[in-house]
C-alpha cells in the first residue's frame, strides 16, 4: 500500500472515528436523572426508546418534564428506574407503602399508580417546596389521595411509627432515595415495620461507580463524602440474615431486601 493511500486509509479512519464520536455524543440522552452504568450511552438511549418511553404514563413524561427545568433534576428517579419500580409493586401486589426521600415526586407518582385504589404512601422528604412541584401532577392522574407527605426528617417519624405495635410489620414496600449517610440508620427501623415477605428497595448503592474506585481516584465532593456510607451500607445489607437480596444495575443501583425473618 502505497503512502498516500496509507495516509488517506488514515484520514477516512480518524473522520469515521470522528463522525461516530460525533453521532455518540448527540445520542448521549438528556434524561432528567441520568445515572446508568451502562457502558454505552447510545445502548441506555435504546432501553429508554424501545422499552421505557413509548409505556411511560403522561402524567410521568409531564412530571419527568418539570423535573428537567430544576436545578437540582439529577436527584430524580430515571425513567426506566420509575418503570422498573412501578412493575415490581403490581408483581409483589403492594398496597401499604413508604417512600423516604420524594424530591418533585418521579418515583412517587409511579408507586402511585401502580398500588390499588385504596392504596396508602407515607410519603417524607424535607423539602415541601420540591413535592408541590409534582403536585398538581399528581393531583390531576387522581392519585393525590393516596399520600400521606410528611416534611421533615424520617427518623423521628419512623420511630414513632415503631412506637404502636400495629405499624410493626405491616408495610408491602419501601423505596428509600435519601441522606446515604443515614441509611442504616433507616434499615435499623425499616426492617421492623416492612412486613415478613415484604420488600425494601434502597436507591443508589453503585453510587455513580464510586464503590469500585480506590479510595484516592478523582471524585466529585459529594460522591466521595457519602461513598464510605454507601459501602457500608451494601455490606451490611450482604451480611443481614433477616433479609434476601438483589442488588441491580437499574439507574445508580437499587439494592432489593426481601425480609424473611
Amino acid at each position: 500500500m502505497s503512502t498516500t493511500t496509507t495516509t488517506q486509509t488514515k484520514t477516512e479512519t480518524q473522520s469515521q472515528t470522528g463522525a461516530q464520536n460525533g453521532a455518540e455524543q448527540q445520542t448521549r440522552h438528556s434524561e432528567v436523572g441520568h445515572k446508568s452504568l451502562l457502558q454505552s450511552d447510545a445502548l441506555y438511549q435504546y432501553i429508554l426508546e424501545t422499552s421505557v418511553y413509548p409505556r411511560e404514563p403522561e402524567c410521568m413524561k409531564e412530571l419527568r418534564d418539570i423535573t428537567a427545568k430544576h436545578p437540582w433534576n439529577l436527584m430524580t428517579t430515571s425513567a426506566d428506574e420509575g418503570q422498573f419500580l412501578n412493575l415490581l409493586l403490581k408483581l409483589i401486589g403492594a398496597k401499604k407503602t413508604m417512600e423516604i426521600g420524594v424530591y418533585t415526586g418521579y418515583s412517587l407518582l409511579a408507586t402511585a399508580l401502580a398500588i390499588p385504589e385504596d392504596g396508602t404512601i407515607l410519603a417524607m422528604d424535607i423539602n415541601r417546596e420540591n413535592y408541590e412541584l409534582g403536585l398538581p401532577v399528581i393531583e390531576k392522574a387522581g392519585v393525590a389521595h393516596k399520600i400521606d407527605f410528611r416534611e421533615g426528617p424520617a427518623l423521628p417519624v419512623l420511630d414513632q411509627l415503631i412506637e404502636d405495635p400495629a405499624n410493626l410489620g405491616s408495610f408491602d414496600f419501601i423505596f428509600v432515595d435519601a441522606d446515604k449517610d443515614n441509611y442504616l440508620n433507616y434499615h435499623k427501623r425499616l426492617i421492623e415495620l416492612v412486613k415478613v415477605g415484604g420488600v425494601i428497595g434502597y436507591d443508589n448503592t453503585l453510587w455513580n461507580g464510586s464503590v469500585v474506585l480506590p479510595a484516592d481516584a478523582p471524585m466529585r465532593k459529594y460522591i466521595r463524602y457519602y461513598r464510605d456510607f454507601v459501602l457500608e451500607l451494601n455490606k451490611a445489607l450482604a451480611a443481614d440474615p433477616r433479609i434476601e437480596i438483589s442488588q441491580l444495575p437499574v439507574g445508580d443501583g437499587i439494592t432489593l431486601c426481601r425480609r424473611v425473618k
